[in-house]
């Protein structure tokens, strides 16, 4: 079975790559645009970390509780240190270390 293009028989290939060449950047743009976290978002992450390192800390022990804030805080040391390594420096390292470590909130 022959597929239909809509150039017709005489189908360019060109024309093909380039056309699914802008579908795959307009897919990839809409998909960042759907995962991408922001600050207040990341902000509320942290407040829910804090309380429920808060509430593990009440309910299990403080070590339990330390543990779930340390955890969050490992994590947010590390994502730093591949950023620097990553050659990102200053404030920008850690805005997108904290956007990393707590911006999944933006889905709760």
């Amino acid at each position: 079975m022959m597929e239909l293009w809509p150039e017709g028989t005489a189908a360019d290939p060109e024309a093909a790559r380039e056309r699914y060449a802008a579908d795959m950047r307009a897919e990839r743009k809409a998909l960042l645009e759907v995962i991408r976290a922001d600050l207040p978002a990341a902000h509320l992450g942290l407040g829910i970390v804090i309380m429920a390192s808060a509430v593990v800390g009440l309910f299990a022990g403080p070590i339990a509780g330390a543990l779930v804030a340390g955890s969050f805080a490992a994590l947010f040391l590390v994502a730093l240190a591949v950023m620097l390594l990553r050659g990102i420096r200053g404030l920008n390292a850690g805005r997108r270390a904290y956007l990393l470590t707590f911006g999944w909130a933006n889905w709760v």
